[in-house]
């Protein structure tokens, strides 16, 4: 599980010492970060000490004008749209070894299909954590437990909770962790070189990069583009390439190997130190696998996955950081269906050996966007996972690529929540969302995903899937093809600006000192006394304690 109880000493100090007017404006709910993956044998207390349904047991309810009864069920009074709503709940089946148990939510007007799953076994209790909001205004509601493929089986539920947080309340949460997990305080001691303190110095701060990893995809239409490249430098700090670096693109016919695009966005990368992650080296889909592979068996299809991942790996040793090692395994088996079982775990030993410092990615979509998806829920994603890691596979990092048709940020939230008692760093990886929602709500969806993935204390980096092509973008763009931004762009510049350190400037105090709070990542200071100026540079990386820097004249 989550170690709640670091959140909860972080939150003493930052309420108490940092943001002393949070104490007498806020007095509502704390969102609990705890979550399990393992069966138990008896449930854990709820959280929140059961929010809403305290004190309230679940039943059998029928519906009168049907013959349908729902089993185990709460009855929800006055739901309203604008509300978070966290839920939770302990399950156990009988009747089968396992079942993945689904939550799902029936108000007046609409059915929310998967509110929240689980893995539940016979004979322990397993942790379900999820969530939701509504789009009108419900008197009364279901929420109830069912088999996710519809057979009979007997559930039980222990210690459910539901929590409703207003939007401020939501957003405050989120802010907490954003100024303790994003920023650090910082005191700069102005002294002379005698080690006096040095009272009424004028300090000038500025940061020069920031540390948390926020990028898009880029193709190869970037290259050449000189406006398209500054656009992109002044915005970013990360890329991933869109289709440049897979197999269909750098070996379409057999044998005939070129990696002249990739080279050249790589170059357009370092030449701008910007980070890249590796997509990918092997596509369990079919559809993009290349055809002349579609046509090998056995030896000849061995051979060629071996030469796949000795070309590209000795390639392209130590550029990325990232690989996504077999893209998409959850919902798709092209290699193992023809090369056994094993064929995924000799992917990932391959590419460790060729690139040992590379962090080594599960990648896949439906499993923060969504939990109706069967072959993706959180559960399936950390079974596969563990699965794969309990034959020595050097798995280190969850890719999830976050294509987003409708976000429901409580459920993004509890799946994240979830994936984090692994102790890996997660990745939001190709977020975006579909281009079924006219341009305007798209910024709105968008700027929802990115604060929950920015908010979220276990978010490593997050990825945008927007390169910009002549025709448009795969479901989002950020700005026309004459770069002037669309909605979801001012959705993201906007969110660029609030999370960066702005100029900072002060004057020493009585100690010599200056203190200001930053955004982690680096700075450049410039100090003035009298006639006498000095420059400097630090880092500011994440830590509890204040970050002391000295500064000599």
């Amino acid at each position: 599980m989550i170690d709640s109880g670091f959140f909860t000493k972080l939150l003493v100090f930052f309420v108490v010492i940092i943001w002393p007017v949070f104490v007498a404006s806020y007095d509502g709910p704390f969102y609990d970060y705890t979550a399990y993956t393992e069966c138990k044998g008896k449930p854990e207390r709820p959280l929140y000490n059961g929010g809403v349904l305290r004190g309230i047991w679940p039943r059998s309810i029928g519906e009168s004008a049907s013959s349908d009864v729902y089993s185990p069920a709460f009855i929800l009074h006055n739901l309203t749209p604008g509300t978070f709503y966290c839920f939770s709940s302990w399950v156990k089946i009988k009747g089968r070894s396992s079942a993945l148990i689904r939550a799902s939510l029936k108000t007046e007007t609409e059915i929310y299909d998967c509110i929240g799953t689980v893995l539940a076994k016979s004979g322990c209790w397993s942790f379900l954590k999820g969530g939701f909001t509504v789009n009108t205004p419900a008197k009364i509601s279901l929420l109830y437990f069912e088999n996710s493929d519809d057979s009979d089986v007997n559930i039980a539920v222990a210690s459910s909770s539901l929590q409703p947080f207003s939007h401020q309340e939501w957003r405050t949460n989120q802010q907490y962790i954003i100024n303790t997990r994003r920023k650090r305080t910082v005191t700069i001691h102005v002294s002379n070189k005698d080690g006096e303190r040095l009272q009424g110095a004028s300090v000038s701060i500025e940061q020069v990069s920031k540390d948390f990893p926020f990028g898009s995809a880029i193709a190869k239409t970037i290259l050449g583009n000189l406006a398209y490249q500054n656009w992109f430098v002044e915005r970013f700090n990360a890329a991933v390439f869109e289709n440049e670096l897979k197999w269909y693109a750098t070996e379409p016919h057999q044998g005939k190997v070129n990696y002249t695009t990739a080279d050249q966005m790589l170059e357009f990368v370092r030449a701008n130190q910007i980070t890249a992650r590796g997509h990918n080296i092997f596509w369990e889909d079919p559809k993009y696998t290349p055809d002349w592979v579609q046509n090998l068996t056995g030896s000849e299809l061995q051979s060629a996955v071996n030469s796949r991942i000795n070309s590209l790996m000795n390639k392209y040793r130590e550029e990325f950081i990232h690989w996504d090692v077999s893209n998409e395994m959850l919902h798709f088996d092209f290699y193992e269906k023809r090369l056994g079982p094993d064929a995924t775990l000799h992917f990932y030993e391959m590419a460790h050996k060729f690139d040992p410092l590379a962090t080594l990615f599960m990648n896949d979509f439906n499993v923060v966007e969504t939990c109706s998806d069967v072959n993706s829920t959180v559960d399936s994603y950390i079974s596969r996972l563990n699965e794969l890691r309990s034959h020595g596979v050097y798995m280190d990092g969850i890719g999830l690529e976050g294509h987003f048709s409708v976000p429901n940020p409580p459920l993004m939230r509890a799946i994240l929540d979830k994936l984090a008692t692994l102790g890996l760093p997660i990745w939001l990886t190709e977020v975006d969302i579909s281009n079924t929602n006219d341009q305007k709500t798209q910024a709105i969806y968008l700027e929802q995903v990115l604060r929950e993935g920015f908010s979220h204390p276990s978010i490593n980096g997050i990825m945008l899937w927007t390169a910009l092509h002549p025709n448009g973008c795969y479901q989002m763009c950020l700005t026309d093809n004459n770069l002037q931004n669309l909605p979801a762009g001012d959705a993201v510049d906007k969110l660029l600006k609030e999370w960066q350190t702005g100029e900072v400037e002060g004057v020493t105090d009585g100690q010599g000192s200056y203190s200001f709070i930053g955004f982690l990542g680096e700075y450049k200071i410039s100090v003035k006394y009298g006639n006498r100026t000095t420059s400097s540079t630090f880092s500011l990386c994440q830590g509890q304690e204040t970050r002391h820097f000295s500064i000599h004249l």
